[in-house]
């Protein structure tokens, strides 16, 4: 998805960085509406004790979706108001702007060879050449061309339609099989929904749909996927989870669960529920800007179900437990390391030289955060305080 964003904005002319931003925001808000959509939720749904108490896949999807459909209407209008006055479009010419990629990506790749041999070594040099020649060329071009508007910009759609022909679906057979897995394994965790006897976890169902698509496309040689696996991504997200037990072994998560269950029990108990999901949408998306939201579920669920087990608090669980999701998953557009989507398209744009910063991330991101996490707790009173659907 992020390798064909980036080629339509250079078909268009416009600056990949806004809309791979904008597309990372919108991937971790429409990852909330369902089960599977991020791995919080998966977490959640997972959890045996809430299964017991009716949160399945279809509950927790059908609750969720209808909050994120109305965080979505108000989301879009208010990232066209983030960029207004961005500049979307390149103020030079596509040609010049895909020579600079081009430039960049050499150089680049020239920095990442490490010449610890004679080979490296011409070959690092035959790149440094090639991006001197391009630099040549950059200048004459320069010299040569005006700056255009960007909407003046020549054949876009002319290049869309060469896109489409030069980039169509290659392998149609390919295609049918993918869907047709992906269906059913969609269908497949409905059904565990509605049939408690298939006696099978979601992590399970996609896995072997994962072993029945591999048997079907009939991959011969696994060295070429191996080879476009994002490596320095998977070690990020290791180190990561490493920070996160640590910060788990030393108390810090079950101080933060601690603190919020006390805060709900010292409010008068009329006005508990609403307290309760304010506090944990709020504690959650925050907490999941700055630090992974993966442990940071796991550890709150014991913290919800021993809250709502307790005689004197007197809460249902489920509003909880959707405050929990809901919070996770939006406040993970908070920064740049709040979400695993953010890390992965981050590294994929750099590696195809539109990288972006924490910074440029954060300037659109935690306003996109604070308005979306405001609208899903409007949500959430609703439905759970106003209307009481707490069963």
């Amino acid at each position: 998805m992020v390798y064909h964003s980036y080629r339509l904005c250079e078909v268009l002319n416009l600056d990949p960085r806004h809309v791979l931003i904008a597309e990372i925001v919108f991937t971790n808000i429409g990852g909330a509406a369902t089960a599977v959509g991020d791995p919080p939720n998966v977490i959640i749904v997972s959890n045996q004790a809430l299964r017991n108490k009716g949160l399945d896949f279809a509950a927790f999807t059908g609750h969720m979706f209808v909050g994120i459909v109305l965080v979505l209407i108000v989301s879009f209008p208010f990232l066209r108001l983030l960029y207004w006055n961005t500049k979307l479009y390149n103020k030079e010419p596509s040609e010049i702007v895909e020579l600079k990629h081009e430039i960049h990506v050499w150089r680049l790749t020239a920095q990442r060879i490490n010449p610890a041999s004679r080979e490296e070594t011409t070959v690092k040099c035959l790149l440094m050449q090639k991006v001197l020649n391009l630099e040549n060329v950059l200048r004459k071009k320069l010299r040569t061309f005006q700056r255009q508007i960007s909407h003046d910009n020549k054949n876009w759609e002319t290049n869309i339609q060469e896109l489409q022909k030069t980039h169509r679906i290659m392998d149609k057979a390919l295609l049918v099989k993918c869907s047709t897995v992906l269906g059913f394994v969609i269908f497949m965790f409905f059904l565990n929904s509605f049939v408690p006897r298939i006696h099978l976890d979601l992590g399970w169902i996609a896995m072997l749909g994962a072993i029945w698509l591999l048997v079907l496309a009939d991959v011969q040689d696994f060295e070429i996927i191996l080879h476009r696996v994002e490596w320095a991504t998977l070690l990020f997200f290791a180190a990561l989870f490493v920070l996160m037990e640590a910060l788990a072994n030393l108390q810090l998560i079950d101080y933060i669960g601690e603190q919020t269950a006390t805060l709900i029990k010292s409010v008068p108990e009329d006005q508990r529920l609403s307290i309760a999901l304010i506090l944990v949408i709020w504690v959650s998306s925050l907490a999941s800007s700055l630090i992974d939201n993966i442990p940071f579920t796991a550890t709150m669920i014991p913290v919800l179900l021993n809250l709502s087990q307790d005689t004197d608090v007197n809460l249902p669980v489920k509003p909880l437990i959707f405050a929990l999701a809901m919070g996770a998953c939006l406040g993970g557009n908070g920064t740049l390391i709040g979400a695993s989507t953010n890390v992965v398209c981050a590294g994929i744009a750099e590696q195809h030289g539109y990288g972006f910063s924490f910074m440029a991330f954060f300037r659109l991101g935690f306003p996109m955060m604070l308005v979306s996490t405001t609208i899903g707790m409007c949500y959430l009173l609703v439905v759970h305080v106003v209307l009481g659907w707490n069963s």
